[in-house]
């Protein structure tokens, strides 16, 4: 070995040996966090007998001391030294091998370093101890010290066996490291098959997790096996338990002429329902009738799920379980049985039904006159779709032509006035594939929102907004203190706001930055300009990365983008359970009892966020496969496209007649070597100066489509 090799190989196991129990001994220490423990205690609780090693765990401890991560109470008595630098959260692993830990409270993610995540795996919740702020600096980051809590002990991946056949690896796709598998722990699984693997333990010392192959789901290139894999990977239950569909089988679903006259009787009231054609659960209908006073009543009905859905019911738990129907590409997950999202819940024409409704008096110019909220019943004359009901707003002779009309008239009288106080006009394009029978994609078309879903959308609006002010604001229209479940968006974020103003520059588009009105009418007139050029998905997609999240929670601050100070969600308890919780509290204030313990929301707030957004990951990973699947046929075929994204490694470029994303590694772009220019997002070739940069339009060629990895690679065509 060269002295210098062997010189550096010294000096790396000794450091080795100065953080050997560091992990270990913070772990020791945050498990007994009121007793002070000496080297004993701490060697005992970690069966440490050898004298050697009982040393070096008394120099870890001096390094700990040293870099104040423990304290030393008494004479040789160590405790963890709780100061503001230990936080809970959760972690995020990248590709890379590094992650980020997401603090609840905290503005920003704490960036922890490949080698620093301990043995995390994705979604764990962790403890990071948060580095001292560096100079200038303002990025966040630390490592973690402990796991107290595993996210889940189950995970999808690809199987390698070992050419000996003595072990095996199940290669990850989601920043977790690849689970060592024993030969004995095989089951039956062959290479190159997509199985699931428990978690069996992780050394201290290992780079891998040992595992056991439990469940083989089959060839990772069939779409059904994928799908399935999807819904392993985020926990998403593919079938009810048997007790929760027998339960639910058992419910009288008959409408009871006792329990009608309990309710506001409008089944003689035009009413109909308008949604997608391929709609199996219709949650809301609408109904018109002119008044003798010339003005319009219009009922917001909402199918009446709590009637069925009782607190303590095994339904109740499994919705709560749940908290959010799940729709993946070619399937749904749906939050209740069949038996009510689709039969005793859905608003099907020519039935009688139970529903929550809200009832609007309203002029000809949209103005609300009188509200009235509660329970109904109702029936549906007519179900249209989305493309039925726009046909008639196009000039289409057909049935109810005037009530939809009407409709559409005041719906597009709300929306103007809506815009006009500052609501956000996000209009984003949703991907949706043409599937054949093996669930295979045989086409990709744009779900474009048109009238009839914008007067859906504007009565929905309406509802959500006029319940939650209902039920919030006293007769002088100030706050109650009412508990109630919010659908609440922040402001954007300044400094990403400032960033996309400098980024636009480029393109000729400028961003005025101020007050709450003049940023987002400068906003509403950048998503207006871009429409229908080339950079119009990557603007749109960056300008909605300023936003916040929307999330549910009982402390009301109001919705930025849709500029309500009240707003809830009402209208979709089919699907959603804070709808469920919203309705149950609005009945219980109609019945004039008082608020409830609004800790108890908040946690529930807190789940059906938690669940809303690994429905929209998974929902997101099956798009993002589909769209690879589909473009499996197109390898060797040439695009027009342009650039999305630029990094140092490469090109991000989306064809816009698929809207699919796809990689030019910068190693493979050839006849010059590029170097990143990170201001102007661009990567620039060191001899000839050609630059790319982001928004430019391209020519590609597919190279590969890796459906393991979901990804698309692409090369360069020279015009």
């Amino acid at each position: 070995m060269p002295r210098k090799e062997f010189k550096n190989n010294k000096a790396s196991k000794k450091e080795k040996s100065i953080t050997k129990y560091t992990k270990s001994i913070i772990e020791v220490l945050f498990q007994n966090p009121k007793k002070a423990l000496n080297h004993k205690q701490i060697a005992a609780a970690l069966k440490i007998d050898n004298r050697i090693e009982v040393e070096l765990l008394i120099k870890n401890l001096n390094v700990l001391l040293a870099d104040k991560k423990i304290v030393e109470e008494d004479r040789g008595k160590y405790k963890i030294n709780e100061t503001k630098d230990y936080h809970i959260g959760t972690i995020d692993l990248t590709s890379s091998g590094s992650a980020y830990v997401i603090v609840e409270d905290f503005e920003q993610d704490v960036f922890v370093q490949k080698g620093k995540t301990k043995n995390a795996l994705q979604g764990d919740e962790v403890r990071v101890y948060l580095y001292p702020c560096k100079k200038n600096s303002t990025k966040l980051e630390g490592e973690i010290v402990e796991i107290t809590s595993r996210n889940k002990t189950e995970f999808t991946g690809i199987f390698e066996i070992a050419k000996n056949g003595n072990f095996g690896f199940v290669v990850m796709q989601n920043g977790n490291n690849d689970f060592f598998v024993p030969s004995e722990k095989f089951n039956g699984a062959k290479n190159g098959e997509k199985v699931v693997v428990k978690l069996s333990n992780w050394p201290e010392n290992s780079k891998s997790p040992f595992g056991e192959i439990v469940h083989v789901l089959g060839d990772p290139n069939d779409t059904d096996v994928e799908i399935h894999s999807i819904l392993l990977e985020y926990n998403l239950p593919a079938e009810f338990p048997v007790e929760v569909e027998e339960e639910a089988n058992n419910l009288d679903t008959s409408i009871d002429e006792a329990e009608v006259a309990k309710r506001r009787d409008m089944r003689n009231v035009t009413t109909f329902t308008i949604d997608p054609k391929d709609a199996k659960d219709f949650d809301d209908a609408l109904s018109i009738r002119q008044l003798e006073n010339g003005n319009w009543e219009i009922g917001v009905h909402i199918a009446d799920v709590s009637h069925y859905v009782r607190p303590g019911s095994l339904i109740e738990k499994e919705a709560y379980k749940r908290a959010t129907s799940v729709y993946l590409v070619d399937r749904v997950v749906p939050m209740l049985p069949e038996v009510l999202s689709n039969v005793a819940c859905s608003l099907r024409p020519n039935e009688d039904k139970y529903t929550f409704s809200a009832v609007f008096e309203m002029d000809d110019n949209a103005r609300i006159l009188n509200s009235w909220f509660g329970r109904t019943a109702i029936h549906s004359d007519r179900r249209f779709t989305y493309e039925e009901a726009q046909d008639i707003i196009e000039g289409a002779e057909g049935d109810f032509k005037d009530e939809i009309l009407k409709l559409d008239q005041l719906a597009k009288i709300m929306r103007t006035k809506r815009m006009g106080v500052g609501a956000v006009n996000f209009d984003k394009v949703e991907v949706k594939f043409d599937l054949d029978n093996e669930h295979n994609p045989r086409g990709i078309f744009f779900k474009i929102s048109k009238d009839s879903n914008k007067l859906i959308e504007e009565f929905m609006l309406l509802c959500n907004k006029k319940v939650s002010e209902f039920v919030s604001l006293d007769k002088n229209g100030k706050d109650n203190g009412n508990t109630f479940v919010y659908r609440v968006h922040d402001e954007p974020n300044p400094d990403k706001l400032l960033d996309l103003k400098k980024f636009i520059r480029q393109f000729g588009y400028s961003l005025e930055v101020g007050d709450r009105k003049t940023t987002i009418q400068s906003l509403n007139k950048l998503l207006s300009e871009v429409k229908g050029k080339p950079e119009e998905n990557m603007i749109e997609t960056l300008a909605m990365r300023c936003m916040a999240k929307a999330i549910y929670t009982t402390e009301n601050i109001g919705h930025y983008g849709l500029a309500f100070d009240y707003y809830s969600h009402f209208t979709s308890p089919i699907r959603r359970y804070p709808d469920i919780m919203a309705h149950r509290l609005l009945q219980d204030y109609l019945d004039g009892k008082k608020s409830p313990n609004e800790d108890i929301y908040q946690e529930k707030c807190k789940h059906s966020s938690s669940c809303e957004k690994i429905a929209s990951d998974a929902e997101r990973q099956s798009i993002k496969y589909m769209q690879v699947k589909y473009m499996e046929q197109f390898v060797g075929e040439t695009f027009e496209a342009f650039i999305t994204g630029v990094q140092e490694y490469g090109l991000f470029v989306e064809i816009p007649s698929t809207r699919c994303e796809g990689l030019i590694r910068s190693r493979n772009m050839e006849g010059d070597h590029y170097y990143f220019d990170d201001k102007n997002h661009a990567l620039v070739g060191r001899k000839t100066g050609t630059k790319y940069q982001l928004g430019n339009p391209i020519r590609i060629k597919v190279l590969s489509a890796d459906l393991l990895k979901k990804q698309l690679d692409f090369e360069l065509v020279e015009d």
